[in-house]
């Protein structure tokens, strides 16, 4: 099954439905084996998610979940998000669920803390052996949903000099199934502004890049 429900989520609040706490979808962190901090940044998705219900019609629940990927919940959210520092490992059965999401119309944003690039390559080449990352051109969709970045994935915070980088794991259609933010760290710039003491242009451009990925995944 396709995520066909999340598609026209475009929707006006209702006060009524606001007070039931009723939400048309919720998005998940996944939760994961191998060592990496899978947990970081734990205000960035609230601070995300608060974002998007106020500057978008996207009737999304302002609290995040935890999935693992072993666990059928994971099917039940159109968006999946995995950050982390350090080392992943998915088992074989792992990597077969999460193909299986992904075909499905599932969609997974990585957001590279940083030290997580050579092992989530890793992990996903498992995952589809038969496709590699290519990089997102500025052109695409996924840096204008919402906001209008012309110059591609913001650099929010620095590491190793070098530019950040949308990298992407396209479907047969051209979907894009996976995107990976690297060298750009935008869970840094959700996080509140006394976390990191990130000027606020900076992180108003991390929350609207962010709402970008969210408003693509939910609309592609």
């Amino acid at each position: 099954m396709r995520f066909l429900p999340f598609l026209l989520l475009f929707v006006f609040l209702i006060p009524e439905a606001s007070a039931q706490e009723s939400y048309t979808f919720s998005i998940a962190r996944i939760k994961y084996d191998g060592g990496g901090d899978w947990y970081s940044d734990p205000e960035s998705l609230p601070e995300l998610l608060s974002f998007v219900r106020r500057e978008t019609l996207i009737d999304v629940s302002p609290k995040e979940e935890v999935v693992e990927l072993s666990s059928d919940n994971l099917f039940s959210f159109p968006y999946v998000y995995l950050t982390g520092h350090g080392n992943i490992r998915l088992s074989e059965s792992e990597a077969l669920r999460l193909r299986s999401y992904l075909e499905q119309g599932g969609f997974l944003h990585i957001d590279d803390n940083y030290g997580l690039n050579a092992h989530i390559r890793r992990e996903i080449n498992k995952v589809f052996p038969e496709r590699e990352f290519v990089e997102i051109p500025f052109e695409h969709e996924i840096f204008h949903s919402a906001f209008d970045f012309n110059n591609g994935l913001p650099k929010i915070h620095e590491h190793d000099n070098g530019p950040a980088q949308g990298f992407g794991l396209l479907d047969d259609s051209g979907r894009v199934m996976v995107f990976y933010s690297y060298e750009s760290d935008l869970g840094d710039g959700w996080e509140p502004q006394a976390v990191h003491e990130k000027p606020e242009a900076l992180r108003q451009a991390a929350l609207q890049m962010g709402a970008n990925i969210l408003v693509y995944a939910m609309t592609n």
